[in-house]
């Protein structure tokens, strides 16, 4: 939109630069004579006139225009819907329409003013030579969003993790990719980075590892505490069986022995998993007296 912006302003340079030379062309013959006071005022007259219905006729032009694109993208979300094309690309399609929609609407718009579009596009060609070079980060973008419909590292509807944010795809337009984060703040990712950075995909996979590492005191029953966790884990009918769930001796840490418990779950039961049975270690451990270790520093006196 932006672009389109930036397009809308020249247009308004052209036109108003061309109605000031015919306007300045007038009031340099009248200096010099060659015209009378009243033909002049006849010339603006016809002028105004003639003005106001090129803007009038641009004005209805571009909200019929207006109306008809967004007929058009009616028409075509609905073709996609109904062909059951991935929501990626239904995305990607719709954004590029649109915006191809609006630059020819302004180019309509332009002839309407009375603008010569031959001279306006080879002036629109040019500006967008430069518009390009000074924004090639954007086209990187857009060959990005390509290589992402194609290569189909995430779609619509995953969890990923990239460019050091985590969220659900919730579209992939043109320029980005909209990620929703579990705090639920839109998150506008370049594609550019998204299709050339790493992209760690949660959701390709039906399952995930939960893990734990728990510190236990020194001097406490290791094998306890050991097969405690593994009950915690083996009561939840959420875990998965195969793999079987493992809790290991992992380090000797300076004020701790560590343990690791690992299992596998359903990747919409990760989360519940992690947090419940976090939880439920705590809350196991403090009725059956296993002590939690806390920093300590021995002081020897001499």
């Amino acid at each position: 939109m932006f672009h389109l912006l930036q397009v809308t302003e020249l247009v308004s340079d052209t036109v108003l630069a061309s109605q000031a030379e015919k306007l300045a062309s007038v009031g340099e013959d009248l200096a010099n004579g060659n015209v009378r006071l009243d033909q002049v005022i006849t010339q603006l007259i016809n002028w105004s006139m003639d003005m106001g219905r090129h803007i009038i006729a641009a004005i209805v032009v571009y909200f019929i225009g207006h109306y008809i694109i967004k007929f058009i993208n009616y028409l075509l979300a609905t073709m996609l819907e109904r062909r059951k094309v991935e929501v990626s690309v239904q995305t990607f399609v719709k954004s590029f329409i649109s915006i191809l929609l609006k630059v020819l609407l302004i180019i309509t718009v332009v002839g309407t003013l009375g603008v010569n579009t031959t001279s306006f596009a080879a002036l629109l060609a040019s500006f967008g030579v430069a518009i390009g070079m000074a924004l090639s980060g954007n086209l990187q973008n857009f060959a990005g969003g390509i290589v992402i419909l194609f290569l189909k590292p995430y779609k619509v509807g995953d969890f990923i993790e990239a460019q050091g944010t985590a969220g659900t795809v919730k579209a992939i337009q043109i320029f980005h990719t909209i990620l929703l984060t579990a705090d639920g703040k839109q998150i506008f990712v370049p594609n550019g980075s998204m299709s050339s950075g790493s992209i760690t995909n949660y959701t390709l996979t039906p399952s995930r590892m939960c893990e734990w590492v728990i510190g236990v005191e020194y001097g406490e029953d290791v094998e306890k505490a050991r097969q405690t966790v593994l009950d915690i884990i083996k009561t939840d009918s959420r875990v998965l069986s195969d793999p079987a769930p493992v809790v290991w001796l992992k380090e000797l840490n300076s004020s701790s022995v560590d343990i690791v418990a690992r299992c596998w779950t359903e990747n919409a039961d990760y989360w519940p998993v992690m947090f419940e049975t976090r939880e439920k270690i705590y809350n196991t451990f403090n009725t059956k007296g296993i002590g939690f270790p806390f920093p300590q520093v021995t002081v020897h006196q001499a």
